[in-house]
């Protein structure tokens, strides 16, 4: 009997004969959805009117009050039926139901208990006796499989008929091999089929046969005679320790559930469901929520797209009105659906009984007493659920009206992240000296209260860097037209949005129906006016295509949505005083504490127990409303955005014309819906040349250290949502395994992101200004600073009709048209690209920065900010600065010379003396590139990277001419940079000597370069071929260097394929102006077989670790399922490629075809889940590494970011980051990082094998064991020497 189960029912109704009918009902008729439904068919009832009301609606079974006569005749029918039904049930054998043992229940007296409210559940003493009487049917039973877990009686018939054919099954199985079966035979209560033990007690006999069965499973059927040769006693040895290793794991732990289910079909559907009611709710019409609910609950087939969530929702709406009520009847229906009650629920009930000033101890009492028959506590609902507003202290006053001495117990115990490899970094502190930010208190909470205002703005306009060039009179003309069209078009969008949301919200008259109306009621009208004519001037000349306008728009207004809810649910002053406190932590002017960032957040957050939970609970929209609710936007801006067509000569024709035009174009065969602009709106705005430019506040840098991750869902900005593991859009299932993950097994990385966003950057202004003054003269390719479209080539004239021209001609024309176009689009793109990163950094250009953290699926970190960040091209990266500096100390100087020396390209293979050597040499060149960057020999433009150069040479310049350089104070970053990152984790892993030595392991002299080292035995391949009178590679002599076969080198480890390596070859040899183009096919593929082959020789532990990576997934995505791993960090990380769906959007504009490849109910994509394996495996180990650095560098009181493989800190702790670098590499690959994965993957994926010996799948289930199993065998390289090898990372 369900929580709040007679609530539904009013007092006034007659007793003894409502109370028959009522435990009748409860008993048989309960779970019977029809007979439910006709119970609750009035949907639109209103919250506190009694149940007599709507008696006629109810059900047809309670009688008229003035009707005496008819009311006893349907008691006398009601009986005859409850009685046929049961002896329906008996006859089936269902449930042993006798008729003696059907209970009444009596309903309490109307003046006991809170109104509204006839007992959670029965008295106690009923109730008692109810459950004694459950605990007599069921004697017996626990033979069979729980029908308890699924109300519905039907589907509680089909799982018992299948448990029973399984067992027949199983029966016949041992009766074919009698010679195995082991164990006691149980009967079940027909006495007919043996069956386990559900309890633990007494089942030693039936773990002992399933032990036996499992070995055979692994062997392959029965087991071995005692003939069969030494082959086959090996095998059975190697099979007992898989079997003793599956045993040890099987300890039939519950994988917890996920709220929307994981690999559901409905996942999105559910997410939807969800969405839809929050957003009624947050518009104010929960009416509108409550009746769709209603409708999916009561339509049999929907109510499989309802999660418990949805129910939690709208008990969390009608707990803030009071409504006892209403909670009752969700209860019910929560019982109806098959649904069990979670915290969430009894959460939503304690608070609504908190809220009603005058319910009885009495009721409380109940809840409490059923949220303990589940095996929940109140303690778990404080520190597990997720509060809004007054939540908390309404759950806690009904708390104190039962027990008024209670309190909620805070979580002090210190939980330590299960990783060995992070075991002392937590436990032992005397020695760490974590870092403060050179800034007051005062100014740290200045700076909170600046990035809160310009969050709360949701945007920014900044002035573009273009504003410095001199306003002409036509450019003046065009800024003014463009600014009167958009006073234009802002009020004839905000009456066209108006119009929609009218036709949308009639179109639902049916309360039930769902429609976007919700979704346009979330912001301020004019707020989806600004959306639209900001994403309008920002339209590529070639447009764009449909769906990535409207995803784009979409995630516009959920985010904007998102930093509403925020605001609504008083987080905000919480937040507000938490940081003010936590910046104590990181001001100069306060004590040093022994705290980490997470850790005094955590802290302060647990102290202020009141108030709202501040990891927000709010639904991800799934990702097809995404884009449903921006298609609507964009439908409205084709169909009402109009300009006249003789805006820019007026002597033409005047009439209204469209600024968009939706047309079609093919991408890869297939038809691709497109947005165009039309010629005129480009023209005046390129004319126009605007010096504002609006974005988003998330894109900007954050002004103030950003709020550390304490959990996956809070963390960085102060209201934008920000995930802490990206993912395709619409992919759930990263987020649902870091949820299953025990938290403190995420501390580490929490930690190591919040770490990285804790740097402070500051910008070159020097150089900034000389990269805006080349970006305003027209641009430069050579120094990676694109030209304006006007610098493109011109497209060809001609008439496509002219006779003049023949086919050939006018193809060839065709194709140079196509070919301009494509350049133009291209560098439409890079200078706006461009235009974004510099404007961005002149806007704060006197400021002090940071960029927040989070990380892809594998645990590569990245940059929350998209346009301007650390990550970027070689110009983003040179006018970064740290914003604290450090006295270059007594090796600072000659760091910096060798980080230039790295950065010209040019001493790969000196040693780092010799490269010390080289920029003493060139000191005349470095002063002359500092001081006349753009006059003088420009030495600086000849280098890889030259803008990096540049400001490496002006830091050199400054620190030279200062009067004591080991005095200077540097803010410049130094980097380290892995050798070929990737291969050096794989000859870790396989302790390859020779590998190692390739990719500079082992201390040398010098540094060893692999991609050289390739190219050379490369070279001998190819003149042994040669001298055999093979074509090709007599043509290739004198074209094989380090460039051509780097690429395909470096990313061979990352899973590249001989296709994708020929392809990559072809391209370097295309840039070779000598070699003969018409032999580029063949010499690039037989350059990727030979690259490949060199390969397999220098790095045989490799290609066997690889190997056996691919493999294992092959098999794995082949059984269904997707590969899964843990690094040795303790991230859990899924791969999500599964088999594209097409899923068709209908829209007005048209309909869209949605292409989903991350539905977790999809089949495992089998090649990409093997492809994709062993290089998302490396990833995540060279994120691992990297994280242990940062963490370690932050305990040390380093400054430290990276790239990836490259480590940046300052020059005067270059020494001690590398010191640690090494030291964290060796002790992550000390750790059994093979061994584990295997152990990790047997039990997940080798612990439930099929029964049927003799089937296909069983075969392959066993293949697939004894792979994961097998662990390649590794060399005899020392990890150690790693320590002392000067170029691992240099």
């Amino acid at each position: 009997m369900s929580l709040l189960r007679l609530c539904a029912f009013s007092r006034s109704l007659p007793g003894r004969v409502l109370s028959e009918k009522h435990a009748l009902t409860q008993r048989l008729y309960a779970d019977q959805c029809h007979f439910c439904l006709r119970r609750r068919s009035d949907g639109n009832r209103s919250a506190g009117a009694p149940w007599a009301v709507f008696r006629r609606n109810v059900s047809a079974c309670i009688p008229k009050k003035q009707d005496t006569k008819k009311r006893t005749w349907e008691q006398t029918q009601l009986v005859d039926v409850l009685e046929a039904r049961i002896q329906q049930l008996q006859s089936d054998v269902l449930v042993e139901v006798k008729h003696s043992e059907v209970q009444f229940v009596r309903t309490p007296p109307s003046e006991r208990g809170g109104p509204g409210v006839r007992g959670i559940r029965s008295t106690a003493r009923d109730s008692g006796v109810a459950a004694k009487e459950m605990q007599d049917s069921k004697k017996g039973d626990a033979e069979r499989p729980s029908l308890r877990t699924n109300p519905s009686r039907w589907m509680e018939k089909l799982k018992k008929e299948r448990w029973t054919k399984s067992r027949k099954l199983q029966q016949k199985d041992k009766e074919s091999e009698p010679e195995h079966r082991t164990g006691k035979s149980f009967k079940t209560i027909s006495g007919t089929q043996p069956a386990p033990r559900a309890t633990t007690g007494g089942s030693k006999g039936v773990r002992a046969g399933s032990s036996r069965d499992q070995k055979q499973v692994l062997s392959g059927g029965r087991p071995p005679s005692g003939g069969e040769g030494d082959s086959r006693e090996a095998e059975l040895v190697a099979v007992e320790e898989l079997d003793q290793r599956l045993n040890q794991w099987d300890s039939a732990r519950p994988e917890p559930l996920l709220e929307y289910g994981e690999g559901s079909r409905n996942a999105d559907s559910q997410l939807g469901m969800c969405s839809y009611l929050e957003a009624c709710i947050f518009s104010g019409d929960v009416q509108r929520a409550h009746s769709c609910l209603l409708y999916h609950h009561r339509n049999l087939s929907r109510r499989k797209v309802l999660p418990i969530n949805a129910y939690n929702i709208m008990m969390r709406v009608w707990a803030k009105k009071g409504s006892l009520n209403q909670i009752g009847r969700l209860f019910v229906m929560l019982e109806e659906a098959g649904l069990k009650p979670n915290l969430s629920s009894y959460c939503a009930a304690l608070e609504c009984m908190g809220r009603h000033g005058s319910c009885s101890p009495r009721v409380i009492n109940r809840c409490l007493q059923q949220l303990e028959e589940e095996g929940l506590s109140v303690q778990d609902v404080f520190r597990d659920c997720v509060f809004r507003e007054d939540e908390r202290e309404m759950v806690l006053r009904a708390m104190q009206v039962v027990q008024p001495d209670f309190q909620p117990s805070l979580d002090t115990e210190a939980r330590i992240c299960s990783s060995p490899l992070m075991q002392d970094f937590y436990i032992k502190r005397d020695e760490a000296h974590y870092p403060k930010m050179g800034f007051s208190l005062a100014e740290l909470r200045a700076r909170f209260e600046q990035q809160l205002a310009m969050e709360q703005a949701d945007t920014i306009t900044i002035d573009s860097v273009e504003a410095s060039k001199p306003v002409t009179e036509h450019m003046a003309k065009m800024r003014e037209l463009l600014g009167l069209l958009r006073t234009q078009w802002h009020p004839v969008l905000l009456q066209a949005f108006r119009d929609s949301k009218l036709v949308l919200a009639n179109n639902g008259q049916k309360s039930w129906k769902m429609n976007l109306y919700p979704y346009l009621c979330l912001l301020e009208e004019h707020e989806y006016v600004d959306i639209m004519l900001q994403s309008l001037v920002r339209l590529q000349p070639n447009g764009e295509s449909l769906l990535i306008l409207a995803k784009e728009l979409g995630n516009k207004v959920y985010n904007k949505y998102c930093i509403r809810t925020k605001a609504r649910s008083l987080m905000l002053d919480k937040i507000t005083t938490i940081y003010n406190r936590y910046a104590e932590l990181l001001a100069e002017d306060t004590e040093s504490s022994k705290h980490l960032p997470r850790e005094r957040w955590a802290e302060l957050e647990a102290g202020l127990n009141s108030g709202p939970s501040l990891p927000c609970d709010d639904t991800q929209w799934p990702h097809i409303l995404v884009v449903q609710v921006g298609a609507h936007l964009v439908d409205l801006m084709v169909r009402e955005v109009k300009v006249h067509s003789n805006i820019l000569a007026p002597a033409q024709e005047k009439k209204l014309i469209p600024v968009l035009y939706h047309m079609y174009t093919f991408r890869s065969n297939r038809q691709v819906g497109f947005i165009k602009p039309h010629p005129i709106l480009m023209h005046i705005l390129s004319e126009a040349m605007e010096t504002k430019l609006t974005f988003d506040s998330y894109v900007m840098p954050m002004l103030c250290p950003p709020v550390p991750w304490t959990s996956p869902k809070f963390g960085t900005y102060i209201l934008t949502p920000t995930k802490l593991m990206r993912s395709v859009d619409g992919a759930v299932q990263h987020s649902q395994l870091l949820e299953k993950c025990p938290q403190e097994d995420l501390h580490a990385v929490l930690d190591s992101l919040n770490q990285l966003g804790n740097c402070a950057w500051k910008i070159n202004q020097p150089l900034l200004d000389i990269i805006i003054s080349i970006f305003n003269a027209k641009g430069s390719e050579k120094l990676d600073v694109p030209p304006p479209v006007s610098e493109a080539p011109q497209s060809p004239r001609f008439n496509p009709r002219e006779p003049s021209l023949s086919l050939a001609e006018k193809a060839f024309l065709k194709r140079e048209v196509a070919k301009c176009r494509k350049k133009q689009a291209e560098m439409h793109s890079l200078r706006m690209d461009a235009l974004y990163k510099l404007s961005i950094a002149n806007h704060v250009r006197d400021q002090v920065f940071w960029f927040p953290h989070n990380m892809d699926f594998r645990g590569r970190t990245y940059p929350c900010p998209p346009y301007f960040n650390h990550l970027g091209s070689d110009v983003t990266r040179a006018i970064l600065l740290f914003a604290e500096g450090k006295p270059l100390g007594r090796h600072g100087l000659d760091w910096l010379k060798i980080h230039l020396v790295n950065l010209t390209g040019l001493k790969k293979s000196s040693s780092l003396a010799e490269r010390l050597q080289y920029a003493n040499s060139i000191m005349d060149d470095i002063l002359d590139s500092a001081d006349n960057p753009l006059t003088g020999k420009q030495w600086w433009t000849e280098v890889d990277e030259p803008w990096q150069a540049l400001s490496c040479c002006m830091e050199i310049a400054n620190a030279s001419r200062s009067p004591n350089h080991t005095q200077y104070i540097s803010h410049f970053p130094v980097h380290q940079d892995g050798s070929c990152n990737g291969l050096q984790h794989y000859a870790a892993l396989g302790r390859d000597v020779i590998g190692a030595t390739s990719v500079n392991l082992v201390p040398c002299k010098v540094p060893q370069d692999v991609y050289s080292g390739v190219a050379q035995q490369v070279e001998e391949f190819r003149s042994r071929d040669a001298e055999k009178g093979l074509k090709i590679a007599q043509v290739l002599d004198g074209f094989i260097n380090r460039k051509v076969v780097k690429q395909t080198v470096m990313t061979v480890v990352y899973g590249v394929t001989r296709y994708g390596g020929r392809l990559q070859i072809e391209k370097r040899l295309r840039e070779i102006e000598d070699f003969p183009k018409e032999y580029v096919w063949d010499a690039s593929h037989y350059l990727v077989h030979q690259v490949f082959s060199s390969l397999k020789e220098m790095f045989t532990g490799t290609r066997e670790i690889q190997d056996w990576l691919t493999e294992s997934a092959r098999l794995i995505s082949k059984s269904g399922r997707s590969v899964e791993w843990v690094t040795p960090l303790g991230l859990p990380i899924v791969q999500p490629y599964h088999r594209t769906k097409n899923t068709v959007l209908k829209s007005s504009m048209q309909h869209v075809n949605l292409q989903v490849s991350y539905d977790a109910s999809e089949r495992p994509d089998t090649v990409k889940q093997k492809n994709a394996f062993p290089p998302n495996f490396i990833h995540s180990l060279d994120s691992t590494h990297m994280m242990l650095t940062a963490l370690h560098c932050y305990s040390a009181g380093l400054t430290f970011v990276s790239v990836h493989d490259c480590f940046w800190t300052h020059a005067v702790t270059v020494d001690i980051m590398n010191k640690v670098c090494r030291e964290q590499f060796v002790a992550l690959h000390s750790q059994p990082i093979l061994q584990e994965l295997s152990n990790f993957l047997v039990q997940k994926y080798g612990s439930k094998p099929h029964t049927d010996h003799k089937n296909k799948k069983f075969l392959e289930f066993k293949r697939m064991v004894q792979l994961l199993a097998q662990v390649p065998q590794t060399g005899n390289f020392d990890l150690q020497k790693v320590k002392e090898s000067t170029y691992f990372f240099s």
